[in-house]
């Protein structure tokens, strides 16, 4: 293996590491699925149908990770989620 390729995957496993933070959402029982999804566009960056999906998904299954990413770009979205009230980590 060349320099150059050893060069590349460790790269790529760096890449993998720093992406294996998530933002997970809890469901409870104050929180409208208005509320909710309004949340995820604005603090997750999310599509009004992923925002949907998500929600569906924490009512039914109790959690959804909504976000992954460096823990560095997911501590102020994931501040946002528990400044409107929602219960989330990061994990």
């Amino acid at each position: 293996m060349s320099t150059q390729e050893k060069i590349k995957e460790e790269l790529l496993t760096l890449e993998e590491i720093q992406k294996n933070n998530e933002i997970v959402l809890y469901n409870d029982d104050v929180n409208t699925f208005d509320h909710v999804i309004e949340t995820l566009i604005y603090a997750c960056d999310h599509t009004a149908e992923q925002a949907e999906q998500c929600s569906i998904i924490v009512h039914y299954k109790g959690k959804c990770t909504v976000k992954t990413g460096d823990y560095e770009d997911l501590k102020p979205r994931c501040s946002k989620l528990l400044e409107a009230g929602l219960s989330a980590e990061i994990i």
